[in-house]
């Protein structure tokens, strides 16, 4: 990865591997569903992945997505 996803953009990309869609997010975590939809396109540069299930499998794959890596992706298991 060329470029480290960001503390929110771990948060977002948990979400989207646990299949909520964007207005599901947007919901989950107060934002809008264009921010979230801006957000999800910069993972998927910074991943060089072409679609959100590629995007999971690469951070999946990279061990962005380990359980309990950050605390922000724990206060998103506790929100959902």
């Amino acid at each position: 990865m060329s470029n480290k996803l960001t503390p929110r953009e771990v948060e977002i990309l948990y979400l989207v591997a646990n299949g909520y869609s964007n207005s599901e997010i947007a919901s989950i975590l107060f934002l809008s569903p264009h921010t979230i939809k801006v957000i999800v396109t910069s993972i998927l540069r910074k991943l060089s992945a072409r679609n959100r299930a590629q995007a999971v499998f690469i951070a999946a794959y990279s061990g962005v997505l380990k359980g309990g890596k950050t605390s922000r992706v724990q206060s998103v298991k506790q929100k959902i």
